[in-house]
């Protein structure tokens, strides 16, 4: 099993590709014939996630989703973050203990 700090940073991984992929597509919603890229997250074993970009089948934009793709990024970046702060907090505590 990874520790909670890597698994934590592979959801910040995670979160960072899906909001980099969904501002790809809002910055070219005017380009004819373009295809979204969607981010792809798929569980590692021992915990974590890797996150693959590939392209959507359809051209064309679908701004809606891409504006909730970018909120749900931010709020999974943040809700990991908040995971590796607490990992790392409680590992110093536990050194203090043991010193």
């Amino acid at each position: 099993m990874n520790s909670l700090s890597s698994i934590a940073l592979s959801g910040m991984n995670a979160a960072q590709t899906s909001l980099n992929a969904s501002a790809h597509n809002v910055a070219n919603l005017a380009t004819e014939g373009f295809k979204r890229q969607e981010a792809v997250q798929t569980e590692q074993p021992g915990g974590g996630v890797s996150t693959q970009v590939r392209q959507a089948e359809v051209a064309g934009p679908a701004l809606e989703t891409d504006v909730v793709t970018q909120l749900q990024a931010k709020h999974s970046f943040i809700a990991n973050l908040a995971v590796f702060k607490t990992s790392n907090q409680m590992a110093g505590a536990l050194l203090d203990i043991k010193a």
